[in-house]
């Protein structure tokens, strides 16, 4: 359904300005003009203006980032179970991150190209595409760092075991309820990225968290 602009402004809670600056910079669609003076705007714009106010407010992202971000991927605005993982992926992962060959990983890290190919097996690290990431070369650091301590690994193979186990089950109830959605998916996919970005890091760290006070309790 097209949108004049007061309508649009009112359905998305944007200003006319706001609205002209996001036409301009690309981040919405040229509005039709079947008349002279006469502009319509898409429905769509109105999740995608809720969409970009959900990544600065949330996630801090700016313009430019937010830009960056719409032009590297294809977005597309619907409730399909694709389009939300491709977005969840980006903004939890994306911001600020430099690519990286895999030659230049392993100079960064100076590990053998065995072991990072063991730590992509064990699920510990991923590559993006055909190249790595600065994130990539952190997460080598730290469990690089991990074992000179003597940290055993099996913490780790269990961090993966439970979150292949979990991914699974949220793929399956994320897709279902993005499916049984009939109307805009914009206000399940916040739930959806709050849910996987702030939800489940707080109950698993609160666990951390609780279970060392259980422990000290226990040794009083």
């Amino acid at each position: 359904m097209a949108l004049k602009m007061k309508d649009l402004i009112a359905k998305s809670g944007e200003s006319k300005s706001t609205i002209l600056y996001y036409i301009k910079e690309g981040l919405l669609p040229q509005p039709q003009k079947p008349k002279p003076n006469v502009h319509l705007y898409d429905e769509v714009c109105i999740d995608i203006i809720k969409f970009i106010k959900y990544l600065q407010h949330n996630f801090s992202y700016s313009i430019s980032e937010i830009k960056h971000i719409f032009e590297n991927n294809n977005f597309k605005f619907d409730s399909s179970f694709d389009s939300m993982v491709s977005s969840l992926e980006f903004i939890s992962g994306s911001k600020g991150l430099k690519q990286i060959s895999t030659k230049e990983l392993l100079e960064l890290t100076q590990i053998t190209q065995a072991i990072l190919d063991e730590y992509i097996q064990k699920g510990y690290i991923f590559k993006r595409g055909d190249y790595f990431s600065t994130k990539e070369v952190e997460i080598i650091l730290l469990i690089e760092s991990a074992k000179s301590k003597g940290l055993d690994m099996k913490l780790f193979d269990e961090y993966v075991k439970c979150a292949t186990s979990l991914a699974k089950l949220e793929n399956q109830l994320f897709e279902n309820m993005l499916d049984s959605q009939e109307d805009s998916s914009e206000s399940l996919y916040e739930l959806i990225f709050d849910i996987v970005l702030k939800l489940k890091p707080y109950i698993f760290n609160s666990h951390t968290v609780q279970t060392h006070h259980n422990n000290i309790k226990e040794r009083v």
